[in-house]
């Protein structure tokens, strides 16, 4: 199966609260992930706010920035482990 986002919501802190299309769910920090100029807009709040789920499930921005599926699984699911 491949994965993908199925619901994605900014938060406090430049959290994501993300659900995927296998039940996986939870919260993430991507803060250490905003630098260069793809996600340095990402630090202004507002802008980060606008996050959304493309029509290929994957975590999007205006700003054409974006961050993998896969990737975004495999640290959810290891912060849940740990």
């Amino acid at each position: 199966m491949m994965i993908k986002v199925t619901s994605v919501e900014a938060k406090a802190g430049y959290t994501l609260a993300l659900t995927f299309n296998d039940g996986l769910h939870g919260e993430l920090c991507i803060k250490d992930r905003l630098f260069g100029v793809m996600f340095e807009p990402l630090k202004d709040v507002a802008f980060f706010s606008k996050v959304s789920v493309d029509a290929y499930g994957v975590v999007s921005w205006p700003s054409e920035a974006d961050l993998a599926s896969d990737i975004l699984h495999d640290k959810l699911n290891n912060s849940i482990k740990s």
